[in-house]
C-alpha cells in the first residue's frame, strides 16, 4: 500500500488532537460509577441466583441479569488495561481485588496480551494473541466445534489454573513456563507472553489472592457449608458470561490478515465500528467500546468518550475519507462473515488449536 492511502490514518489522529474538546481526558467518576453500579447489581443478582429455591421464578429471572452484569462489569478489565501506568491506581486495585479476584480474571492476566493486540508488529499475526481465527478455520466447521467444546471447558481450565498455583514455584522452569504459556486470558496456542520482573511481580500478587479464591469453590463444598450444585451453578455463570465475550469477539475484527505484519491503514480497516441498534451489539458492546476500530485507531481513547468522538471524526472529515468505511450496521453481519468464510490461505497457517 502506497504512503497516500495511509494519510487518512495520520489525518484521523491529527483531526481529533487538534479538537477543542479534550477528547483524551478521563473521567474518573464515570469509571467509577459503571464499575460500582454494575458490580452491585452482578453480585445482587447472582446472590440471589445461588441462594433461590431451585427452578424457583427467583432464580430463573436472576440468572440472565447476573450474566448480563457480570459481563458489563468483567468487560471493564479493558478499560484497567489501558489506563496509563500510573492512572487511577485506586480504581486498578478496587477492580481487581471486588471483580478480577472474585471472577477469576484479574487485570495482569489480561493487560499485556491484549497490549500485544493492539501492536501493528503482531496485530493479525499468529502471535496476536486475541485474533480468534488463530483458533480455528473460518469455514471448517471441525475446526469450530473443537474451540466451541475448548470453550466450554476454558472455566475448567482456568480454575484449575489456579488452584494449583503453589505447584508452579516448586521449579524456575515451570515457573517460568506457567508464566509465559498459562498466564494469559485467551485462548491462541501460539501465543507466547513476554514477562518482565514487575509483570511477575504484579501477577504473583493477584494469582496468590485469585488462587485462594479458586480454591474456595471445591474447599467449601467439600465442608459441606455450600452444597455440591454451587459448582454446576458457578460453571453456568462463567460459561454463558464467557460465552458472550465469544460471541463479541467475532465481530470486533474482520479477519483478514494473511499472516502477515500489517499496514496501519490495513489494521483499521480490519476492525469495526458499530453504528446499529440492533439488539446484539447493544448486548455484546457495553461502555460503548462498540467503536472498536476508533478503539484501535486511539487505543488511550477512554471508554466514556468514543462515540463523542466518532461523531466529530464523521463531521469534520471529507466525505471520501476511509475511516467512514469502518463502520457496520450490525454485529451479525460481521460475525456471519466470520464464521461462514472458507478461507485456505488462513487454514493452512493457522492450524486448528485442536
Amino acid at each position: 500500500m502506497d504512503a497516500c492511502s495511509e494519510h487518512w490514518v495520520h489525518d484521523s489522529k491529527v483531526a481529533l488532537r487538534d479538537a477543542d474538546v479534550d477528547y483524551f481526558r478521563v473521567s474518573s467518576w464515570i469509571y467509577w460509577r459503571d464499575f460500582l453500579v454494575s458490580i452491585a447489581l452482578a453480585y445482587t443478582a447472582a446472590a440471589v441466583y445461588l441462594t433461590a429455591e431451585a427452578w424457583s421464578a427467583y432464580q430463573i429471572i436472576a440468572f440472565p441479569i447476573a450474566v448480563f452484569w457480570l459481563y458489563r462489569a468483567g468487560s471493564l478489565v479493558h478499560e484497567v488495561a489501558h489506563l496509563g501506568e500510573h492512572e487511577m491506581r485506586a480504581y486498578k486495585v478496587a477492580w481487581n481485588l471486588i471483580a478480577g479476584v472474585m471472577m477469576l480474571a484479574p487485570s495482569p492476566f489480561f493487560s499485556a496480551h491484549h497490549r500485544d493486540h493492539h501492536t501493528h508488529r503482531l496485530y493479525g499475526t499468529k502471535q496476536d494473541p486475541e485474533y480468534i481465527v488463530n483458533c480455528f478455520r473460518r469455514g471448517n466447521w471441525t475446526s469450530m466445534f473443537g474451540y466451541a467444546l475448548l470453550v466450554l471447558a476454558f472455566p475448567i481450565i482456568v480454575t484449575v489454573r489456579f488452584i494449583i498455583t503453589p505447584l508452579t514455584f516448586l521449579h524456575p522452569r515451570l515457573r517460568t513456563f506457567v508464566l509465559t504459556r498459562c498466564s494469559s486470558l485467551m485462548m491462541n496456542p501460539y501465543y507466547v507472553r513476554r514477562v518482565s520482573k514487575a509483570d511477575r511481580r504484579r501477577i504473583t500478587a493477584v494469582e496468590l489472592l485469585t488462587c485462594i479464591r479458586a480454591t474456595l469453590i471445591p474447599a467449601l463444598v467439600l465442608l459441606g457449608i455450600n452444597q455440591w450444585s454451587r459448582i454446576p451453578m458457578l460453571y453456568s455463570l462463567g460459561i454463558s458470561v464467557l460465552l458472550l465475550n465469544q460471541l463479541r469477539l467475532l465481530a470486533d475484527h474482520h479477519f483478514e490478515s494473511d499472516g502477515t505484519k500489517m499496514t496501519p491503514s490495513d489494521h483499521m480497516h480490519d476492525s469495526c465500528n458499530f453504528t446499529g441498534r440492533d439488539f446484539f451489539t447493544w448486548l455484546l458492546y457495553p461502555f460503548s467500546i462498540r467503536f472498536h476500530a476508533l478503539h484501535h485507531l486511539f487505543p488511550s481513547l477512554p471508554y466514556h468518550n468514543l462515540r463523542a468522538a466518532d461523531q466529530y471524526l464523521m463531521q469534520i472529515l471529507p466525505a471520501d475519507s476511509p475511516y467512514r468505511d469502518l463502520q457496520q450496521p450490525s454485529w451479525f453481519a460481521v460475525a456471519r462473515k466470520t464464521l461462514a468464510t472458507v478461507d485456505r490461505s488462513a487454514g493452512s497457517r493457522n492450524p486448528t488449536a485442536t
